[in-house]
């Protein structure tokens, strides 16, 4: 069995037990509440306790008799063994930024269009977790990022993010300008769309569109990919997962810029503006079928290799 680089793997004669399990699903999908139907009846049959997430899936499938509890977030981190996340990458994002500081493992079933994260198909639902819940599955970990925004010396704003946290224009077609220190050295001031400091995970996300490399989510390290900068010299780098990124937005800038982390949650920004960007202490645990491969996924969910 693949082993993950930092032992996170599970030996398949090592059970490991999940009385109960949490379900967390895409809001408003349409093809949720069959998988989530189907998910219901396994897990009952094994006995094992289900609760439900009330932000995503009370208000879809209130007219299913799913016998099962419907509760808030903070209560799928206190109690559940696992939690298993039905819908996209965007989903599981949502999930993690929730979840992270529980330190119970998530599962995707995914339901989007890539799923670099869900990485469970609806069709082998059944197959997989029979081999999960006997302990037979891979375990590993993901860091996520913690954003602050200073203003006059003075924390505003903040929130995390599994994939990348994003300093950008508002505008279209309006260039702001910045100034990237990394652990107090100055790096730069920039003319651009923006500003892309993204994980590992995120590396294949907005970074990867922008031109940023593809990164191992084994290694301890940091994206930092210019958006459509005005220059021709300035390329993405790597850096440092541990290092502290501090974006300093310019006193004279005619756009306004904002802080966007996952592309799902936007903090405004203000000219003098300082976003600090930092690994969060706490990272978050994703379960893979046995034979879940990373270069697989690459191969499968950007064509590699295949004649166009």
């Amino acid at each position: 069995m693949y082993s993950l680089p930092d032992n996170k793997s599970k030996s398949q004669n090592m059970a490991t037990i999940f009385n109960t399990i949490g379900i967390i699903g895409k809001h408003g999908a349409p093809n949720t509440g069959g998988v989530l139907k189907e998910l219901l009846v396994y897990l009952q049959q094994r006995q094992i306790r289900v609760l439900l997430d009330s932000l995503s899936l009370a208000a879809d499938n209130s007219r299913e008799n799913h016998q099962a509890d419907y509760v808030e977030r903070t209560v799928l981190g206190e109690s559940c063994d696992l939690i298993i996340v039905v819908g996209g990458d965007g989903t599981l994002l949502n999930a993690a930024r929730s979840l992270v500081d529980y330190d119970v493992p998530l599962l995707g079933i995914n339901l989007g269009r890539l799923g670099f994260l869900t990485d469970v198909a609806p069709s082998e639902l059944q197959q997989t977790l029979d081999k999960i819940l006997e302990g037979d599955y891979q375990e590993e970990e993901r860091s996520l990022l913690h954003a602050r925004v200073i203003r006059d010396h003075q924390q505003i704003n903040e929130s995390v993010a599994l994939n990348d946290v994003v300093v950008h224009t508002c505008n279209v077609a309006r260039m702001i300008e910045y100034e990237t220190y990394i652990n107090g050295q100055f790096i730069n001031i920039t003319r651009s769309d923006g500003l892309i400091v993204a994980t590992p995970t995120g590396s294949t996300a907005y970074a990867l569109s922008g031109g940023g490399p593809i990164v191992h989510p084994s290694l301890n390290a940091l994206v930092l990919v210019p958006i459509c900068p005005h220059t021709m010299s300035y390329r993405p780098i790597v850096v440092d997962a541990d290092s502290r990124v501090e974006i300093v937005l310019s006193e004279n800038n005619q756009a306004r810029a904002q802080c966007s982390c996952d592309g799902q949650i936007d903090l405004s920004l203000q000219n003098g503006d300082k976003v600090v960007i930092e690994k969060k202490e706490h990272a978050i645990r994703l379960v893979h079928p046995t034979d879940y491969n990373y270069y697989g996924i690459l191969r499968a969910k950007l064509h590699w290799g295949k004649r166009l």
